[in-house]
């Protein structure tokens, strides 16, 4: 399998594949080669500049768009622990982390075309004010789209202050209500089951809400799922393609 599979033109409907990556997993050019966009940890919460390195350089040869994947410097707690913050400091760790990221990537001619923030600070910006102004303050300064969770705070605030949003489905995880992500503390938040994941990627698909499916990388069957959604999106006539091509 290579990534020009699902490069190919096929009329009708299609959907991004991203998945989280650079955090010092061991599958992430497996990955690489069945998504067609990766969010690239920039070593705070994870992952080390080998590591990311050579991520960044599976992303190039297997024709990835990149994007920077920032969270807060929490490595104990995998940047899944909710921190009070200002939006200046928001603003800041993400400008921060993504320039990490950018020299980088620079070394291999990749840029860094999209934000997505990581964890908690991922799910705080949905639904506080403070930490939603600092992600769309970063995203605006440095003029590339924002993915994140539809019909959140954050994807009201982007509209009004014109930042392109880029709203994303959790094939993996389960939810509480049509947006709203049952929390990874609570037993049953993430989905194993294959019939589970199908239907939930067939409502997340047909409801036509978001623009892109998220994997995520530090699962042991992360591979397996990403297989197994290529299938299902396969078998509903449903193409893989980058949002941003």
């Amino acid at each position: 399998m290579n990534n020009l599979e699902s490069r190919t033109d096929s009329p009708g409907r299609a959907i991004d594949l991203n998945a989280d990556l650079g955090e010092g997993c061991q599958s992430d050019r497996d990955l690489l080669q069945r998504v067609t966009s990766a969010s690239i940890c920039c070593g705070a919460h994870a992952g080390d500049p080998a590591s990311i390195r050579q991520t960044l350089r599976s992303a190039a040869d297997c024709a990835v768009v990149i994007g920077a994947h920032p969270g807060f410097a929490d490595r104990q707690g995998f940047g899944r622990r909710e921190h009070v913050v200002t939006t200046g400091e928001v603003e800041r760790l993400i400008l921060e982390q993504v320039e990490t990221l950018r020299i980088l990537a620079c070394e291999v001619d990749l840029a860094i075309r999209f934000l997505k923030p990581h964890g908690a600070l991922y799910n705080q910006a949905q639904s506080q004010e403070p930490v939603a102004q600092g992600v769309l303050l970063a995203a605006g300064r440095l003029d590339i789209p924002l993915l994140g969770q539809p019909g959140t705070l954050l994807e009201r605030l982007a509209r009004e202050q014109g930042v392109r949003y880029i709203p994303e489905g959790f094939p993996d995880r389960r939810y509480r209500a049509p947006d709203a992500l049952v929390p990874r503390t609570e037993p049953g938040a993430v989905l194993h089951d294959p019939d589970e994941i199908e239907l939930q990627v067939i409502r997340l698909v047909e409801e036509g809400r978001v623009a892109t499916l998220c994997v995520h990388g530090d699962e042991p069957g992360a591979v397996a799922n990403a297989d197994l959604i290529r299938r299902i999106l396969g078998r509903n006539g449903i193409a893989i393609r980058s949002f941003l091509t």
